[in-house]
């Protein structure tokens, strides 16, 4: 590299788009070339140059995608005119490249050249490293190997100039190609219908992930399609393009002059100017469409409400508020709900000129969302965090998507800051943090809680935040409730924020806890979407720094014999058994369990067995933390050691978190005069699992129920109703021995009379079947041991466990029993006894007593 004075701002990757010095630099190109050439490359001489980069900068385009590295005249040129290349680096990848040492070394030669000879020019956008490698190669060498290669491309390239930006042309039929050293996602699509397009496009953005994305070549052949389809299509897909989050496009191409295989190509004709310079109409239609371009105008755009939750955030919460005042949106209102702060968050909000402040005691995050909600004047709610700091388009992308789309709910992504610190980095790419989970390429099943806007109807129809969730798992709640409602909840990934994660290992750890707790809670309320062990069920894809796990390849479409033109991937489901090794539960019940009766029983091979699990839990670890994508720049020798201890630590701490909050014994109040005791005694033969409650009035079973559900929950029962998945009504974890399901079924006799059956299930909880199977097995180990009398006592262990479950079963059976009959006597109900049978006439009749029944299936309505 040589000196010189200070050189110009470059471009830099600033999330999901670029930015060049303080505005955002959205990528507006056209192929330029190849052409005749001239000594210096395939590129026109500088008398044609000027007058071409003239009608570019007339289109309103910043951007020349070249298929040669430039020659500096034509650099210093484009730099003249404002202009910039992103330049293919051309290298022989027309054959089976990696079975050839020397064709490898000649594809690092060619590279390191190209970046040498620009010498981090002004006018250089970035590199790319390869342009559409043929499938059969592809398939050949195996797409692992062929990324592997282009990443080691991508360091020749930044070894040469560290500032540059690379990435690598693909297209469809090599979409499952990638790259993880590439700065952004450049794809070739050729898709002329609209739907097709956009549809193409969601798929493309769910591969780029966390990457900008950009179309690299899109166009229509003139001669073939006619002047004006040209025209059509490519002001339609511009459109669609940025309002679908591109960070640009480039259109193919500027000229119908262009050279292939040094031959004139004469048969395609996809020039937005012919070859004599003279513009067809899609040279106006693609200058309208880059003029608007990227803020393509939101019709009848509603008014937001963006709402900031804080409690003693006053370290973020000026970063935060700035950047809401600079959203590139018409008409929003910035909200901060004080959530019983006793730091500086006053002081901060009042010196923010139109900030609303609004003060509450210490009620709890989704308490703070709630009151936020009920503050707002805008259809439109916005939700982001105090440590977090708005993309500048983050309301023009989703609240966009959200007004044209047919989803209640929209989210998108949240990014590490580049100003935030090298251990922060450490914590972004550890297990746990928020994230999204996909259904399909638009669809979300869950969107964190810093970056999610609603329809303001819709959040209210299904009342809201629940206060329980004091500090998190309000987002899971909120968007499994929305799906149960009825409302689709979206993503678009160019509507994003910066996320401030935690900056100490403590913090980060009494996060996870915090997590681990609220999803003990969230089990209670949705256990349909949790297994037996409390881990969660998502039905779509998570996106995570865990995605890196093996055993979980997509399926690719080829085609016959390779040749597919869109050969897709298809993703399959997540594997997580190298996770589960990490999990608290392996510990408690394979690890422990062989290290202690390896102990106990002095058995070497049960020892072994234990300390092969140790090993196998550290080799996760390790695994883990050498896999992990972090910041190039902000990577520490110590950075990916550190994040295989975090992935060991974080399922220990939140697991345990997560059962200390599930097996906290809660004494069920009841608002009855008569005590546990007295209902035992008083009530002692009755039969609790079922009951019956008779009515002369119509009355609904599903006002009971919500009735009782209410009831329950005033009285801090946990009480949650079945998601219509299950074969029962309600739900309710009494203790932590056992919880209640309740079925019921409704009679309808003549004259509108109603009997209404309950049945009540009694299960062991999740804690009892635990110790009773740790019993068990240290029973049956101590039955073949030489222990003495007193060791063998502990053989009755098992059985006293299901005697001590039994009992308290039975007693929130009968506790339970007289909330039911409260309720219903409310409802107007009267309970019968369950063996006898009823009238119809409204009076009871003596037990045995057979009457006949004085209605029949007829009789029922419809």
């Amino acid at each position: 590299m040589t000196g010189g004075p200070e050189k110009q701002p470059r471009v830099t990757v600033d999330g999901k788009f670029f930015r060049l010095g303080d505005a955002k630099f959205y990528v507006k190109g056209v192929t330029y070339g190849p052409f005749a050439g001239a000594e210096d490359g395939p590129f026109p001489e500088n008398s044609r140059a000027r007058s071409d980069f003239a009608l570019i900068k007339e289109l309103g385009a910043n951007t020349l995608r070249v298929y040669h590295v430039p020659p500096k005249r034509l650099l210093d040129l484009a730099d003249e005119h404002g202009l910039k290349f992103l330049i293919d680096v051309p290298w022989w990848k027309t054959g089976c490249f990696l079975d050839g040492v020397g064709h490898r070394e000649n594809a690092r030669l060619a590279v390191r050249e190209a970046v040498e000879a620009c010498d981090g020019h002004p006018a250089v956008f970035a590199f790319s490293l390869v342009n559409e490698i043929a499938p059969d190669v592809v398939r050949w060498h195996g797409a692992k190997l062929i990324g592997t290669f282009i990443d080691e491309l991508a360091r020749v390239a930044k070894a040469a100039d560290p500032g540059c930006l690379v990435t690598f042309g693909n297209y469809p039929p090599t979409e499952y190609v990638s790259a993880r050293q590439v700065d952004f996602v450049c794809f070739n699509v050729y898709l002329h219908a609209e739907k097709a397009f956009s549809s193409y496009l969601s798929h493309l953005q769910m591969l780029a992930d966390t990457r900008p994305l950009i179309i690299g070549e899109i166009g229509m052949d003139s001669l073939g399609e006619g002047p004006e389809p040209q025209a059509e299509m490519l002001s339609r897909e511009i459109e669609a393009g940025f309002r679908g989050g591109l960070a640009g496009l480039c259109v193919f191409s500027f000229t119908d002059e262009w050279h292939k295989d040094g031959r004139l190509v004469e048969e395609w004709q996809f020039g937005i100017v012919d070859s004599e310079r003279r513009p067809k109409p899609a040279f106006s239609a693609v200058a309208r469409a880059f003029e608007l371009a990227p803020y393509f105008p939101i019709e009848g755009a509603p008014k937001v409400s963006v709402v900031v939750c804080t409690y003693n955030g006053s370290a973020t919460l000026k970063l935060c508020l700035s950047s809401l005042q600079k959203l590139n949106y018409p008409q929003y209102e910035v909200i901060v709900v004080d959530d019983g702060s006793m730091d500086a968050v006053p002081e901060i909000t009042k010196a923010f000129e139109g900030v609303r402040y609004v003060r509450q005691s210490n009620l709890g995050l989704s308490a703070a969302r709630n009151t936020g909600l009920k503050a707002a004047m805008g259809e439109i709610v916005a939700y982001t965090d105090d440590d977090c700091r708005a993309d500048e388009d983050w309301l023009h992308y989703l609240v966009g998507d959200l007004h044209r789309s047919e989803f209640q709910a929209m989210g998108g992504h949240n990014f590490l800051p580049p100003d935030d610190s090298p251990l922060a980095a450490v914590v972004m790419a550890s297990p746990g943090g928020p994230t999204h989970v996909m259904l399909t390429e638009r669809e979300a099943e869950h969107v964190p809680g810093c970056n999610m806007v609603f329809r303001r109807e819709a959040l209210e129809a299904i009342g809201g935040f629940d206060p329980v969730f004091r500090k998190a798992g309000d987002d899971v709640d909120v968007c499994w409730r929305m799906q149960q409602a009825g409302y689709k909840i979206g993503f678009n990934p160019a509507g994003f924020v910066w996320h401030y994660r935690r900056s100490t290992v403590q913090a980060y750890l009494k996060q996870q806890a915090g997590y681990g707790e609220a999803e003990a809670m969230l089990l209670r309320k949705h256990p349909d979407y949790f297994n037996a062990w409390g881990g969660g069920h998502w039905r779509g894809r998570i996106y995570s720094p865990i995605a890196w796990m093996p055993f979980n390849s997509p399926a690719i479409y080829h085609g016959r014999f390779g040749e597919g033109m869109f050969q897709s991937i298809y993703s399959t489901a997540m594997d997580w058994q190298l996770a589960r090794f990490t999990s608290l539960e392996r510990h408690l019940t394979v690890t422990l369990p062989l290290l202690v009766f390896a102990y106990v029983f002095g058995n070497p091979l049960l020892g072994i067995a234990g300390l092969a699990c140790l090993v196998l839990w550290l080799g996760v670890g390790g695994y883990a933390g050498a896999m992990s994508d972090l910041p190039r720049d902000r990577e520490r020798k110590w950075s990916r050691a550190l994040i295989g201890a975090l992935y060991l630590l974080q399922p220990i701490v939140r697991g345990a978190a997560r059962y200390s909050e599930r097996f906290i014994w809660r004494q069920i109040p009841l608002n009855s005069r008569e005590t546990l005791d007295t209902i035992s005694l008083r009530k002692s033969r009755r039969h609790f699992d079922q009951s019956a409650y008779w009515s002369d009035e119509a009355v609904s079973r599903t006002d009971l129920l919500e009735a009782l559900q209410a009831r329950l929950l005033g009285d801090k029962w946990q009480a949650h109703a079945d998601t219509g998945w299950g074969s029962h009504d309600l739900e309710i974890p009494g203790s932590r021995w056992s919880l209640l399901r309740l079925t019921t079924a409704t009679e309808w006799h003549l004259g509108g009379k109603v009997l209404i059956r309950c049945r009540v299930e009694s299960r062991w909880s999740f804690l009892a079947k635990v110790i009773f199977c740790f019993t068990v097995l240290a029973a049956v180990l101590i039955a073949g041991s030489p222990l003495s009398l007193w060791s063998q006592l502990f053989l009755l262990a098992p059985f006293a466990v299901m005697l001590w479950v039994d009992r308290r079963k039975r007693d929130l059976r009968r506790i339970f029993s007289v909330v039911l009959d409260e309720v219903a006597k409310e409802r107007g109900l009267t309970r019968i006894k369950a063996k006898d049978r009823w009238t119809g006439e409204g009076e009871e009749s003596k037990p045995g007593e057979k009457v006949k029944p004085e209605s029949t299936s007829a009789d029922l309505p419809d």
